[in-house]
Formats: structure tokens, C-alpha cells, sequence
């Protein structure tokens, strides 16, 4: 089983849970003793979350890229990017979390210590920060992330920046205090001016497949956030590229070709394919045999050979061939296609269903969700039922258009505590234009109600998707949390 703010409203964003510190204080225990109560509540305004809430303040903007303040509160911090393990840079619309962690279980297969920095979290916000040790890396502790937050709030002395560029800074700061072979760095949203862009010399650039998504930041066309993700490549540095739409790749092959960057592109430079249920991934430098990814669906296929061909490209690890094999088997990234086996929500669903969830939420991933699904249909016949809640800043239509002809049953619900969430009558009426029977419900446990008196034989495939927020609810009330 699996278990999964830059300025991304959807992918990296704050969102208002941490406002109100429901997520800090909705499960404290009540008690009338007043040092009890003083020592917790010195214990939670501390918290990684409690501290995020105040630091929103320091900026009016939610989402402002721009790469001035960052390196300002780094220099004040004595450049904790400069004493970096090793980095690999990832940037793309869809696929960047399950590149991360397909490099991420291979490089741990092979005894290697490795960071990692990945955003959004979908329930604790530590989710975004792991330290190396020998061939595990573990969540950040609260009290390390909060002294390392709190450390560049002071630095930062009040100035304006956003909440995703100073927990990048202690991120960083976290990362140069802990011996690692190798740091993998998932950009926040776009590249360019993303915070996570101020390591000069990375060993590798990654760019997973670009789509249309957050033009009100990147642009309204695939050429100009094509651009903005390619704003990561370095001079000399090698970058290695998933399948582009052709104007995509373009792009990147001209500011590669201005930085003499050396290019490697899926498909061009190496395949990964799926064979009699295997991973066959073939380069210059041979061919590997591999188990299929652990993570389901046939995009994975091409995040794992994009991780593969990184490592190779690379070279420095030395990576042996049962390594590759056990980064298939071990890799890990909740809410995404990830088959939740108990829990609370487990229970509320009808007897004999399955439920499934991803926190895809643009067209492209939709198209992939719904790809997935296809093949689970072929595998075993189930009536699917969607569990949909949307941000309005999201393409609802364009989203759902690709389960057309797969779901008898849309359920719309709201997203809780999303400052920018779609109503759950706006999410279906969406479902409806497209000729989806949608209707809608005030959260999730009514949302199950309503699968259940559905009454569907044989039992169905649920799948709640839309958003990362919906899907870190999702987590949260079921009762399996990240790890």
C-alpha cells in the first residue's frame, strides 16, 4: 500500500487550515490544570504549522515569484545553499513527486543518505522535508523544523517574503546541517524564479512533462512555461527530459543549446517501456530488465525511466543492477493512484468496493488517472464512482472530460478550508456539462452515504480526486497519515 508554499495555489500552497490552527489545536486534550494548559500551549505555538500561520503575514501575496528575497535571508543565513549535498533539480507540471521518489528508492537501495525537499505536504507539513540516513531517510522531528523555521524568521527580521520562500531557506538550512550523498529538490511552481532556483551547480536538471497549468504565473501558451520550467537548466549541467509536447521541447532544446547544457530526452536518448508486465528501459549504455513500478498506472512507467536515465546519466553512484530493481518495488508517493486498504473512510464505503485515491487536478493528470482506470476496468469490471472537489483556479471541465465514458457516478464535494475551493454544485454542474451524472455533497462522509445507496453490483471503484488538498483531507479523516 501506499501512503503520500511555493506559490502554487494547488501543487505548493498554504492553504487557510493553517490559519486558524484547526490542524494544530482540533485534537487537543481539554484539561483545568493552568501549568498544563501554559506548558501546551507554549508547545503548540511552536509547531511547524502555527509557525507558518504567522509567518503569512509577512508578505500580502500568497504567491509572488521573484528570487531577490530568498537570496537575501540566505545571505543572512551565511549561504546554506552553497553547502549543499549534491543536488538534483526537479521541475515539470505533472510527475515530479513520483520522479523524486523513484530516485529516492533507488539511490536508498543502494545504501546512499539522501534529502529530500517536496511540496505540498497533504497532512503534516514536516511531509515536505526528509533527512538522509544510511539507505532510509525519515520525516524532519517538529522541534528540528520549528528551530529551523523560527531560526530564519529571526534572520529575516520582518522583511517581506512568502511562507514558500522562507521554509525553502530552512529547508536549505536543515539540509547543509545533515550529511547526505545527494539532495533531491522539487521545485515549488514554474522554475525560473522559483525559490528552490538558487543552487548554481546541481548535478542534474529534470524536467517530468509540462502541461497547461497556473498561467495566471507562468503564461497562457506551452512555449512560455516550457520557459519558465526550463529556467532551471545550468551551464554544463546535464538535463534529462521526459516526452514534451513538440513546442515544449523546443524550448528546452534552445536554452540547453544556450547554455551548452547536455540534453537527454525520453524517447531520443532512452525509452522506458512496458513488456509482458515489466519495465524495460534501454539506453546508450544497455538494457535493464526491471519489476514494474510499485506506483500504478502506465505514466509511472515514464517517471521511473526518468529517474533511471538520470542516475545513468549522472554516473557518480554506482548504482548496482538490484538497486534499480528494488527502487521498482519500494518506491513510495502517497495520494497518487494509491489504494487505501483500511482506515475510517474504508469502512464508510459500500461492503466489497475499492477505494482509490490521487490528487490529480489538471487535464494531464486527469488523462492519466483516467488511463489507469481504463486498465484496472479491463483487469476487473467495477462501476466507478468519482469523489470530485476543485479549486476554481483549476480547468473543472477539462479535468473531467477524461472519465467520460468511465463513470456511472459523480459525487462533488467542497474542499475543506481552501481559501479558492469550487463549490461542490459548481464542481458538478461541471460534471454535468459534460454529460457526467453528477450530483453533489457537503463533504466526504456524505459523500460515501450516497455511494452507498447506490446499491451497485457488483461492488464499485471509488476514486476521490481533484485536488491535493481534497486527497490530504481524504488522508487525514481515514486515519493514515503520511510517513
Amino acid at each position: 500500500m501506499h501512503f503520500r508554499a511555493s506559490g502554487n495555489p494547488e501543487d505548493a500552497g498554504i492553504d487557510s487550515r493553517l490559519y486558524g490552527f484547526r490542524a494544530v489545536l482540533g485534537g487537543t486534550k481539554r484539561t483545568t490544570n493552568a501549568a498544563s494548559c501554559s506548558r501546551d500551549a507554549s508547545k503548540l505555538m511552536s509547531s511547524p504549522e502555527s509557525i507558518v500561520a504567522r509567518l503569512t503575514a509577512l508578505h500580502p501575496k500568497r504567491i509572488d515569484l521573484s528570487l531577490d528575497r530568498v537570496r537575501r535571508l540566505l545571505a543572512t543565513l551565511d549561504h546554506p545553499e552553497k553547502k549543499l549535498p549534491p543536488v538534483i533539480h526537479v521541475a515539470g507540471t505533472n510527475g515530479k513527486g513520483s520522479t523524486i521518489a523513484f530516485l529516492r528508492a533507488i539511490l536508498e537501495a543502494a545504501g546512499k543518505r539522501v534529502h529530500i525537499y517536496t511540496s505540498p505536504h497533504l497532512v503534516r507539513f514536516n511531509e515536505r522535508f526528509r533527512i538522509g540516513g544510511r539507505g532510509e531517510s525519515a520525516l524532519v522531528s517538529d522541534e528540528e523544523l520549528s528551530a529551523a523555521m523560527e531560526e530564519c524568521e529571526r534572520a529575516n527580521a520582518g522583511a517581506p517574503i512568502t511562507v514558500f520562500e522562507i521554509t525553502t531557506a530552512a529547508g536549505l538550512l536543515l539540509f547543509a546541517r545533515h550529511t547526505a550523498d545527494v539532495l533531491l529538490l522539487e521545485v515549488g511552481l514554474g522554475g525560473r524564479l522559483d525559490a528552490t532556483n538558487v543552487v548554481d551547480n546541481p548535478l542534474a536538471t529534470i524536467i517530468t512533462r509540462i502541461s497547461i497549468d497556473h498561467i495566471d504565473f507562468l503564461g497562457d501558451s506551452i512555449e512560455k512555461i516550457a520557459a519558465e520550467k526550463a529556467g532551471i537548466l545550468k551551464r554544463g549541467v546535464p538535463a534529462i527530459v521526459a516526452s514534451q509536447p513538440r513546442d515544449a521541447l523546443a524550448v528546452i532544446e534552445r536554452q540547453a543549446a544556450r547554455l551548452a547544457a547536455p540534453l537527454k530526452v525520453a524517447g531520443a536518448d532512452w525509452t522506458a517501456t512496458e513488456e509482458r508486465a515489466r519495465l524495460v528501459y534501454q539506453d546508450e549504455s544497455g538494457l535493464l530488465d526491471l519489476p514494474p513500478p510499485r506506483l500504478y498506472g502506465r505514466h509511472q512507467f515514464e517517471n521511473a525511466g526518468l529517474a533511471i536515465a538520470a542516475l545513468r546519466t549522472i554516473g557518480r553512484f554506482a548504482i548496482p543492477p538490484a538497486a534499480y530493481d528494488a527502487g521498482m518495488t519500494k518506491a513510495d508517493w502517497p495520494g497518487r493512484l494509491h489504494r487505501l486498504g483500511h482506515g475510517r473512510l474504508v469502512e464508510l464505503a459500500p461492503v466489497g468496493s475499492e477505494l482509490w485515491l490521487d490528487g490529480g487536478h489538471n487535464p494531464d493528470g486527469g488523462r492519466a488517472i483516467a488511463a489507469a482506470l481504463a486498465d484496472l476496468e479491463e483487469r476487473v469490471s467495477r462501476p466507478l464512482v468519482l469523489i470530485v472537489g476543485m479549486l476554481a483556479t483549476k480547468d473543472s471541465e477539462g479535468f473531467l472530460s477524461n472519465f467520460a465514458g468511465l463513470v456511472r457516478r459523480m459525487i462533488a464535494v467542497p474542499v475543506p478550508n481552501a481559501d479558492k475551493g469550487l463549490s461542490a454544485e459548481a464542481v458538478a454542474g461541471a460534471g454535468r456539462a459534460i454529460g457526467l451524472s453528477a450530483t453533489s455533497r457537503d463533504n466526504l462522509t456524505e459523500a460515501f452515504e450516497a455511494a452507498r445507496k447506490l446499491e451497485l453490483d457488483p461492488p464499485p471503484r471509488i476514486l476521490i480526486t481533484g485536488s491535493l488538498y481534497l486527497a490530504g483531507e481524504a488522508l487525514r479523516e481515514n486515519g493514515t497519515l503520511p510517513q
